[in-house]
């Protein structure tokens, strides 16, 4: 059995101490709950600055491993015996990526995931900041079991929770920042957002996992609203846990990955691929 947690909470303007506090709030009500695995929200050490694109922000920027954020929660993961998939904003020489990295509860570091899906619209200016990521999509071996991982707009593509799964993944987990949408108070995405993470988990029938952030924040004259919604979905795609539109905190479940590994071979459905007729998806 693994038990996992969600969390999603508001972040403070140009106060990453603060930001990081709540991050180490959770680890402590993690911890007294055992919970093998804690996933905070993408880029929580600070606001969502990519609502605007101002070269100020490239500052935010820190280097894997050496910035002592990376020590700070190594240590909490090694006294707390938690493992964590660590949301950070890259600067790895004259580049910049939207990278995670999994702490183990060893307090030993993984190889470094870049956020291979670049978003690009009115409020979310992520070409601005971040090269498309160069490491191809991974999964990580902890201590307790084999998660993949993917980052915000990774989420919305069948490809990366298919390819994690096949390359051995027990559990995918996203980091989120998505909300309202500047240019059209009318649209809501929220839903949408949960049905396309209950259909990868469905189809190929692993537990998601997914943390957002919430609150209203302000960068010039753009403000994004963000929904939360964090969720828990099991392999089947039936949501389990989903915290609502403005609360902070985390959910748990606990999943029994041996259980979940026997439905997904007797179910056929990656029995019965036929890789040889999905090469023309590449031709588009």
């Amino acid at each position: 059995m693994i038990k996992v947690a969600n969390s999603q909470f508001s972040c403070i303007k140009n106060n990453s101490q603060e930001n990081i506090n709540k991050a180490i709030a959770l680890i402590e009500q993690a911890s007294v709950q055992k919970v093998d695995i804690l996933l905070f929200q993408e880029l929580f050490q600070t606001q969502y600055f990519c609502s605007t694109m101002n070269k100020e922000f490239f500052n935010l920027a820190i280097e894997f491993p050496t910035n002592p954020f990376f020590q700070t929660f190594s240590n909490l993961c090694k006294s707390k015996k938690i493992i964590l998939p660590l949301s950070f904003f890259e600067k790895n020489n004259d580049k910049y990526f939207n990278s995670l990295v999994v702490i183990d509860s060893d307090g030993s570091f993984s190889e470094v995931y870049r956020k291979s899906h670049i978003p690009e619209g009115p409020g979310y200016n992520e070409k601005f900041y971040f090269a498309k990521g160069d490491t191809g999509f991974k999964i990580f071996k902890t201590s307790v079991g084999t998660i993949g991982c993917g980052i915000c707009w990774d989420q919305w593509f069948p490809e990366c929770a298919r390819i994690l799964t096949m390359q051995g993944a027990e559990l995918i987990f996203y980091p989120t920042a998505i909300g309202s949408e500047p240019q059209d108070p009318n649209l809501n995405s929220r839903d949408h957002w949960a049905n396309v993470m209950v259909g990868h988990a469905a189809a190929n029938q692993i537990p998601i996992i997914a943390s957002n952030r919430v609150g209203i924040e302000v960068e010039k004259d753009i403000s994004i609203d963000f929904y939360g919604n964090s969720l828990i979905i099991d392999h089947t795609g039936k949501i389990l846990q989903r915290m609502g539109d403005k609360e902070e905190g985390m959910c748990i479940n606990e999943f029994d990955i041996d259980e979940i590994r026997k439905y997904r071979e007797s179910w056929g459905n990656f029995r019965d691929r036929r890789p040889d007729l999905y090469k023309k998806i590449c031709d588009f």
